[in-house]
């Protein structure tokens, strides 16, 4: 049997990095990756074509604009699942720090491709 891994902190990582947009990879289980992200602003419109997408805030307020459907606004402590190939944008009107679960290897921007907002995660 494997060892476990280490607690970690979400306070601790947050305040490890600055950027916006761009999810660190903290914790996996099985072959999901469990992320945290920093939000403020608008991200792109997107869509998973092949995965729902769990966001968790932990700290801020963050709405969740569905594309023909009444946004959804979470706060802190309020977990939200997009399911898959639904389009969606999130918003943060400030900082916003969010956990996200999802298949190891999905890309931020999903089916919307490449742009100034993708980025591949990195372990922190």
């Amino acid at each position: 049997m494997p060892a476990p891994r280490p607690v970690v902190n979400l306070d601790d990582k947050f305040a490890s990095f600055e950027d916006r947009w761009s999810p660190k990879i903290i914790a996996k289980m099985n072959d999901l990756d469990v992320k945290i992200v920093k939000l403020e602003g608008e991200f792109v419109w997107h869509s998973h074509v092949d995965t729902d997408e769990l966001f968790l805030v932990h700290r801020g307020e963050l709405t969740i604009q569905l594309r023909g459907r009444e946004d959804v606004i979470l706060r802190p402590g309020e977990i939200f699942v997009v399911p898959r190939g639904m389009e969606h944008r999130p918003v943060a009107a400030v900082e916003c720090e969010a956990l996200l679960i999802e298949p190891a290897g999905v890309v931020n921007t999903g089916a919307a491709g490449a742009g100034d907002r993708t980025t591949m995660p990195e372990w922190i």
